[in-house]
Order: structure tokens, then C-alpha cells, then sequence
């Protein structure tokens, strides 16, 4: 049996197309991918989303039926041209679940496109029951932003951005903790060191549950000269029993 990949190919009037270029995984390991249901995350249009169907030829859970051989599950990558992608996440993104109609090939294809169907809250759409008459589709949801998070559990952790060009005077969080939790940030140099007025002991820790929590990281009427944006600089975040979904530099 081959190995089932995914091409990206272009078009201007979807009658002439380019020839299509294999999908890069890097370094993760190969798999049998398909029905990628691709799309760009309309709150960052620049990364594509993708949940491929991964196809597991060697779990049969009905072995005296060969319709049903093999099973699949939804995962998740992502890629900024849609041709290199981030596997870093190998976990299967939706299960097959209790269900044992769901344990079949074919089945968890993500439909395209990724709906917001409230302030706090995203949707997309699987179809479960392959095979069977009782064949669907479920709508499956998750916060804002919610597809991955940097994580630290109790014993805490800290994160550090790569050299960012802060243009903007407010930084917006979308970040949970636990009632014991926290996440204390600050802006640093190149060197690794705190800007003035802006180190862990002098910025406000967070805690709680919020999508866009607003910080000012400096005065809005700032002027180029005196402000973040003249040279990358990064962040740094000390967790503890926390998630940091997405954060935006923002005037």
C-alpha cells in the first residue's frame, strides 16, 4: 500500500492549475494523511489550518467485516504557505470516541471552513458513522484561538517569543488559569534583559479566563523615536497552571 500525502497546487480561474508541490512535514514522522480540509484562520489570514483525516491501516476493531478495516482519526497542522507544515502537534485533534461506529476508515472528515458562532466560541463540523446509515454530521466547538496553547502545569513554566517588532501600544491575551494559577509577563532585549518598567516586578500578574484581555505595554502617545518599534524585541511569559492561546501587539 502507498502512503497518502496532500499537494498543494494554485489557480487563478480554477481551470488552469499549477503542477503541485508534496507536501513538507519535516521531521515528523510519515503517516497517511487526506481530506485536508485546508483553510486560512480568518483572525490570522497569513497561517493556514489544516485537519487531515489520519488513516490507521493497522487497527482493525471489526476484523470480521472487511469494510470496515482500518481507522481514522481528525489531526491538526498548520502552515504559512501551505506547502511546509507544523507537525508538532501529533496527538490525534478528535478522537474517535466511545462510539464503536465511529471506530472505521474514512471517518472524523473535518468539513472546510472554521465558523465563529459566538464572541468566545469557534465551530467546525465532522462527519461521524461512516459506512453506516446512520451517517452524520457533528458540530464540534472550542474557544477563540483555541486550536493549541502554551501549557505549564502546577510546578509552572516560561515561555519566550522570538524577536517580535512590538508597532503598538497594547498587548491582547487570550489566556486561562486555574484559581491557583498565573501568568506574569515581561518585555526583554536581545540580551535577555528587562526593559524599563516593563520586568516581571513591575507588570501585573493575570489570572482567570479571558479571550482578549488588554495590556498597556506603553503610552499611546508615543512617538517612533521613543517607542518599542525600533528594534525586535521579545516577550517573555512565567506560567503556572496556565494556557496561553494567542496574543496580538495592537495599537
Amino acid at each position: 500500500m502507498g502512503t497518502r500525502t496532500v499537494k498543494h497546487a494554485t489557480s487563478k480561474d480554477f481551470l488552469q492549475w499549477t503542477p503541485g508541490e508534496l507536501a513538507d512535514y519535516g521531521d515528523a514522522p510519515l503517516e497517511q494523511l487526506y481530506t485536508n480540509a485546508t483553510t486560512p484562520y480568518f483572525r490570522a489570514p497569513q497561517i493556514y489550518l489544516a485537519f487531515p483525516k489520519r488513516y490507521v491501516p493497522w487497527n482493525h476493531p471489526f476484523p470480521d467485516d472487511p469494510r470496515h478495516d482500518g481507522v481514522s482519526e481528525a489531526v491538526f497542522m498548520s502552515s504559512r504557505d501551505g506547502v511546509h507544515w507544523d507537525r508538532r502537534f501529533m496527538e490525534a485533534f478528535i478522537r474517535p470516541g466511545r462510539d464503536p461506529l465511529d471506530w472505521v476508515h474514512r471517518d472524523h472528515m473535518i468539513a472546510t471552513g472554521i465558523l465563529q458562532t459566538a464572541p468566545d466560541e469557534l465551530s467546525i463540523f465532522t462527519e461521524r458513522h461512516y459506512t453506516f446509515p446512520s451517517a452524520y454530521l457533528e458540530r464540534m466547538t472550542l474557544r477563540l484561538d483555541g486550536f493549541a496553547s502554551v501549557h505549564a502545569g502546577y510546578g509552572g513554566g516560561t515561555f519566550t517569543t522570538k524577536p517580535l517588532v512590538l508597532d503598538g501600544s497594547k498587548l491582547v491575551l487570550n489566556y486561562a488559569t486555574s484559581a491557583v494559577g498565573s501568568i506574569r509577563w515581561e518585555i526583554i532585549d536581545s540580551n535577555g534583559n528587562p526593559l524599563p518598567g516593563l520586568g516581571v516586578e513591575q507588570t501585573q500578574p493575570l489570572s482567570g479566563d479571558e479571550i482578549e484581555h488588554i495590556v498597556q505595554i506603553q503610552n499611546p502617545k508615543h512617538t517612533p523615536a521613543s517607542g518599542l518599534e525600533s528594534h525586535p524585541l521579545r516577550l517573555r511569559f512565567i506560567m503556572r497552571d496556565a494556557d496561553l492561546y494567542s496574543l496580538l501587539v495592537r495599537n
